[in-house]
């Protein structure tokens, strides 16, 4: 379980509830174009309440299952950043897959960078992964360099690895093994 911790004066890291459905859709409406480079091409309904609402509901369920942590940014009630530590695998694995997006508000104030490195050491010592894996755009220096400071490294880049913005497009990988 993620502890909530408070990343700045006014920035709070914790888990997603269900109440956040509402938070969600207006942090993606208020994103749309800055987040449009950076993510698939979204269907309408998506930046709906409604659709943010079921969207949490299974991202709760992957939790209960120990399979996910989906986790916010918060300044007061406004969402401000999406992180999710996704697809855990147990047995030999100990593995997790990481996602993430801040506001445009409140990008460069190293928030993702102290976000990271917080999911990173809740996933060693409390969650007991070995590693956790991330991938960026070719062209992402940005989140590139936050994994760099999580103590990620780059360990490969796959061709036309997801479709983004409407193509399929190159990705660099990054892991962080964090147990010897």
């Amino acid at each position: 379980m993620f502890q909530p911790r408070q990343l700045s004066h006014d920035v709070l890291l914790r888990e997603l509830r269900l109440s956040d459905a509402s938070a969600l859709a207006a942090a993606y409406v208020r994103n749309r174009h800055y987040l449009s480079p950076w993510e698939p091409v979204r269907l309408e309904e998506f930046y709906t309440e409604a659709w943010q609402a079921t969207d949490t509901a299974k991202r709760l369920g992957a939790r209960e299952a120990g399979e996910g942590y989906p986790l916010g940014l918060f300044a007061g009630d406004d969402l401000v950043g999406r992180f999710n530590l996704a697809g855990i695998v147990r047995g030999p694995f100990q593995s997790a897959g990481l996602g993430y997006w801040v506001d445009n508000a409140y990008a460069g104030r190293g928030l993702a960078s102290a976000t990271v490195q917080a999911i990173v050491e809740t996933a060693r010592e409390e969650l007991g992964l070995h590693r956790i894996e991330a991938s960026t755009l070719l062209h992402n220096v940005g989140s590139q360099r936050v994994l760099l400071k999580a103590g990620f490294q780059q360990i490969g880049m796959a061709p036309r690895y997801l479709k983004i913005a409407g193509k399929w497009q190159d990705h660099n990988l990054y892991q962080v093994v964090l147990h010897d």
